[in-house]
């Protein structure tokens, strides 16, 4: 090959200044080879970190430093008159990727690039490459100044940095049991885990970008409570927190929060790194072994609650035996003996109802209720203690209507144990005042009475179980400590909270109960509205293809019969599998998915199902064992129309039937 004749002017083997050609940063700019400064071309051939050496036009060595020769293995003898091409991967060389570097470096008069480079021994390097264009005084080209830097640690650091930042991502994203998320400087929401979904009930595309106050109880917004945080967090670094907070659906659970701040590496602040976690269950659990220490305590109470009503009990029976003949004394005895059965039977009740709870034995039965109907009925079962006492109890609703989904029997329950708790610790005569109010989608109701008031040592105790402000067996007012407990218990399955309030002893006190108004009442917004009670299916129900999936022959079996025999077209699956093979070709209209099953449960399946075609218009519901608000949380989040709890009543599933009738 020809080369071209070397100016004259430039010593033999001599390279440009090195500021033609910086690894990177460097201005685009054609080097004239019109510099014969021989101490320079010492000092630029004693530089170790970057091989710099030049080409002819045609692409091959004329000069050699000592860092090229560090770099890439060659000594100069060997590599001075080789093609600089011998430096690429074969892979570049096929594709002539050198003779376009020179092309791009003539024509541009710089020209930079990275990427992998061989040494003499074949192992592979990652290279920054600065290619410079040589010209002479009259802008001829007559070669190229070369400067190679090895990369091969930075961008082993930069793809371990990578990997360990996207392993780090990975594993955020997949934690469930924390909500895990990023929030701006002002407390916007910026990114947002699973967990995050499974607990606060908002998928990603909702949140992105709202403020996190939204997850605050309204009292706490009201306060300024999530400004303090941020404010804190950036302060001192982090906060953490144990309170309330809320759910999408309005109901509250109980949580631990982490508030970190986060800056990059001038201090600036990004923003803040957000960990929350459920910690209702642990704290339920908490309150349990608490109540547990008290065990002595209250057996010493339930001894003194229940031989009080047996002693009159024995004396009544007593006396009508003595006077069997005795028509007034025989009518008194039986009244006392009344009252005290009734006494009996309550407390019964009550600890029956804390052993279920305690054992998460309890089941809610949702229905659409009207609340100001509730508040009326647990007047009516607390009015027998009220007229004792000469008291009077005055209701200010708000509306005339406020219709909810709950479970009627057990807020009834909550309100008439609140009524009587006001009208035990309050005198004769006196009055209790149950007031309503709606904040946003949470309906709030106070119970307020005029009585002993509760002292400051006991505010934050007294809905523990077995809790009383006086020793057991001393308090004139009797009870087992367990009604406020069982009221805190049952609001809480609500999704709801309850609170105490007094300024002190003798001023009365408030009790604070807030419920999720969610809206599933929409449903049927005639107060105490009830479905069909004619029979399994109302004449307007029309016949739909129904897809049961269950593992439970029988269950599954007795129940397409059911519904058959209703006029419904069922076909059965056992298992997820056989759902998925079986879709296409029935076209459900509606899907009676089982959750707990082996293989793939129902979650998997209604995931698999909305992608089977035939499946478009199918409307998904659960049919489980599992019933607590944070299972049918669990089921809205995955995408399930309506949750039905085993054994499901008829009438419940056939108005869920037609409810979710698709549109003709």
């Amino acid at each position: 090959m020809t080369r071209p004749p070397e100016d004259p002017q430039q010593p033999a083997g001599s390279v440009p200044r090195p500021d033609a050609g910086e690894p990177s940063g460097g201005r685009s700019q054609e080097i004239r080879a019109d510099l014969p400064d021989v101490p320079y071309q010492t000092l630029v051939d004693s530089v170790q970190d970057y091989a710099i050496f030049t080409l002819d036009v045609g692409g091959h060595v004329s000069s050699w430093n000592k860092g090229a020769a560090r770099i890439k293995g060659y000594a100069r003898e060997e590599i001075l008159g080789k093609h600089f091409s011998q430096f690429y991967t074969p892979d570049a060389i096929a594709r002539s990727w050198p003779q376009a570097e020179l092309k791009a470096a003539a024509e541009q008069g710089r020209f930079e690039d990275e990427g992998w480079r061989v040494r003499k021994d074949g192992s592979r390097f990652w290279a920054n490459v600065v290619i410079t264009a040589l010209k002479d005084a009259e802008g001829r080209l007559i070669g190229f100044a070369k400067v190679t830097r090895d990369m091969t640690e930075r961008r082993r650091a930069a793809e371990a940095l990578h990997q360990s930042e996207e392993t780090l991502r990975l594993l955020v994203e997949g934690v469930k049991d924390y909500a895990i998320f990023m929030l701006d400087p002002g407390g916007h929401i910026v990114s947002w885990n699973s967990g995050a979904s499974y607990i606060k009930g908002y998928r990603r595309d909702e949140i992105i970008g709202r403020h996190f106050s939204v997850f605050y109880p309204q009292e706490d917004v009201a306060a300024g409570k999530p400004s303090r945080h941020l404010a804190l967090a950036q302060r001192v670094g982090r906060v953490e927190d144990e309170g309330w907070r809320v759910r999408k659906d309005g109901s509250l659970f109980w949580a631990n929060v982490t508030l970190t701040a986060v800056y990059d590496e001038s201090r600036t602040l990004r923003g803040f790194a957000k960990v929350t976690r459920d910690m209702s269950e642990r704290r339920r659990r908490e309150e349990l072994e608490r109540s547990s220490q008290r065990m002595n305590e209250f057996l010493a109470t339930l001894s003194h609650e229940l031989r009080n009503p047996l002693a009159p009990v024995h004396s009544a029976l007593a006396a009508m035996r003595l006077a069997p003949e005795d028509a007034v004394l025989a009518n008194r005895s039986l009244a006392m003996i009344e009252r005290q059965v009734t006494h009996l039977s309550r407390l019964v009740d009550d600890l029956l109802d804390i052993g279920r709870i305690t054992s998460g034995r309890i089941e809610l039965r949702m229905e659409p209720v009207e609340f100001n109907e509730i508040i009326a009925l647990g007047v009516e079962a607390a009015q027998p203690a009220l007229d004792a006492k000469s008291q009077c109890v005055e209701v200010r609703t708000h509306a005339g209507s406020i219709p909810m989904r709950a479970d009627k029997t057990r807020l009834v329950q909550v309100m008439q144990n609140l009524v009587l708790n006001a009208s035990k610790f309050s005198p004769p005569g006196s009055s209790v005042t149950i007031a309503t109010t709606i904040q946003n989608r949470t309906l709030q109701v106070q119970v307020m009475d005029q009585g002993c008031g509760i002292g400051p040592q006991a505010i934050d105790e007294i809905f523990n179980l077995f809790m009383q402000e006086s020793r057991p067996g001393t308090d004139l007012h009797g009870g087992l400590g367990i009604g406020l407990s069982l009221c805190r218990s049952l609001v809480e399955l609500h999704g709801g909270t309850i609170s105490a309030a007094s300024a002190g002893a003798g001023q009365g006190s408030t009790f604070t109960l807030r419920l999720p108004l969610t809206a599933s009442h929409k449903e049927d917004p005639r107060p105490g509205a009830a479905l069909p009670a004619q029979g399994p299916v109302a004449p307007e129900l029309q016949a739909q293809r129904i897809l049961l999936v269950d593992d439970n022959r029988d269950a599954a079996d007795s129940l397409a019969m059911l519904l058959e025999i209703c006029g419904h077209e069922v076909t059965i699956a056992y298992d997820g599998a056989e759902a998925l093979h079986v879709a296409p070709r029935c076209r459900p209209h509606i899907a009676l998915i089982d959750l707990a099953m082996p293989g793939m449960d129902g979650f998997e399946v209604v995931r698999a199902m909305r992608l089977v075609a035939g499946t478009e218009l199918t409307r998904f519901v659960a049919l489980t064992g599992f019933a607590q608000p944070a299972d049918r949380q669990r089921t809205e989040a995955a995408g399930f129309d309506a949750h039905l709890v085993k054994p499901v009543e008829l009438e419940t599933l056939f108005g869920t039937i037609a409810r979710l009738r698709p549109p003709e």
